[in-house]
């Protein structure tokens, strides 16, 4: 599942840490302990003061995904290349009683072919015209979706806020390959990713202006990716919640990285996803997510890495069409047979021991429990992919400093 990070002069694993962790989950939880050995090696870099990490916590290539990180410098590898992603959900005012499942399968393999206006978008959002305008509404590989949920059930806590007679659109995507581009920039700093960035210097403006726009950037694309479902479904669509879960966030003692875990304030609500075949739910952040760094979790969190689901779903042809479907009478939508098997239900943990820990530890309340209908992940059908095609770093730098003096 990738060590920390592979270059030199790096945090060994055997680095005493030197930042107080906090652990919001408990000891029902299952935690690899490559990402508890990450999680104390990102607690030893320099400037950091105190680190959260949450029950979706498992390792990743630059660190551990699922966690919250103060500094006094900035650490452009904790974030990573997807700068912005982040968790929508969506209210439709199509009814639960109308959905027919095959058809909606059938009018959502072709969300990305629904017309937009990428440039009029970008211009209403305060965003160059030309800032990757064809990624726009895409929705992207690995653990991007965009899925139709129906409330399952509700709490208490609630108050009224989902109808069972409604249906919803939870949409989870970034950046795309614009945050891989500028990510790819810190990289070829090595002394960004041995040291991080001094907040004040020309690299750490730099880097916070070009983040920035990400952050504004992948917003915007979870919206039109709504949009255009809604558009394929013949349905308008409002935002209920909009939660990006890596970027960073100014405080008054540092900055917050915040990498797989969710940035929100007390009274946010904020979606945690499931998997494809298991509830999501809605939450209501409380006070007590102020001394968690603002983070909680944002999904259920890896439990397998993809190399191993291989060996471990999807064996037969059997095993692989069950994986097109769930308990709810739900489908899936994707046409990349390593992705399916990939992302099966059991690569991940249980979300609903990822909420109950985190109710525990007092930072959420629940509000509802959500379950997929159909999922969407990738069609073959449809434009051509132009989405990764890369600006000159001239062009880049004229966009970062779009709009800032």
């Amino acid at each position: 599942m990738g060590n920390f990070i592979g270059g030199p002069g790096l945090p060994s694993s055997c680095a005493a840490p030197v930042a107080h962790i906090q652990h919001c989950f408990s000891p029902q939880t299952w935690i690899e302990g490559a990402a508890l050995q990450q999680l104390g090696n990102v607690a030893a870099l320099p400037g950091v003061t105190s680190v959260a990490a949450f029950p979706d916590l498992h390792p990743g290539k630059y660190g551990p995904t699922g966690i919250a990180v103060l500094s006094q410098r900035l650490h452009p590898q904790l974030i990573g290349n997807d700068i912005g992603c982040g968790m929508s959900l969506f209210e439709l005012d199509l009814p639960l009683r109308k959905l027919r499942i095959d058809k909606a399968v059938e009018c959502l393999r072709r969300i990305e072919a629904e017309d937009i206006d990428p440039h009029a978008a970008l211009a209403a959002s305060d965003l160059p015209t030309d800032l990757y305008p064809d990624a726009l509404g895409t929705i992207g590989g690995g653990n991007h979706f965009c899925e139709l949920q129906a409330v399952d059930q509700t709490d208490v806590a609630g108050e009224g806020l989902f109808d069972r007679q409604k249906l919803y659109l939870l949409v989870h995507s970034g950046s795309r390959g614009l945050g891989a581009f500028v990510f790819g920039q810190m990289l070829d700093l090595q002394s960004a990713v041995t040291a991080g960035l001094d907040p004040e210097s020309a690299e750490g403006r730099n880097w916070r202006r070009q983040h920035d726009l990400c952050v504004t950037w992948a917003s915007l694309n979870r919206r039109l990716i709504a949009e255009r479902a809604a558009s394929a479904l013949r349905s308008e669509v409002r935002l209920v919640a909009d939660v990006p879960h890596n970027l960073v966030r100014d405080r008054a003692d540092g900055f917050v990285h915040h990498k797989g875990s969710a940035a929100v304030r007390a009274g946010d609500v904020a979606p945690i996803a499931g998997s494809r075949a298991s509830l999501s739910y809605v939450v209501r952040a409380l006070d007590a997510t102020g001394p968690s760094l603002g983070g909680i979790s944002h999904g259920a969190g890896r439990k397998y890495d993809r190399a191993t689901m291989h060996g471990r779903a999807g064996r037969n042809r059997s095993e692989r069409d069950a994986l097109l479907r769930n308990a709810w009478g739900g489908q899936l939508i994707c046409d990349d047979r390593n992705l399916v098997i990939e992302e099966a239900a059991s690569a991940y943990k249980d979300a609903g021991q990822v909420v109950q820990d985190l109710a525990d530890a007092g930072l959420v309340v629940t509000l509802a429990a959500m379950k997929p209908l159909v999922t969407y992940k990738k069609a073959m059908e449809g434009p051509p992919d132009r989405t990764r095609r890369k600006p000159s770093r001239e062009r880049v730098a004229r966009r970062a400093n779009h709009g800032r003096d």
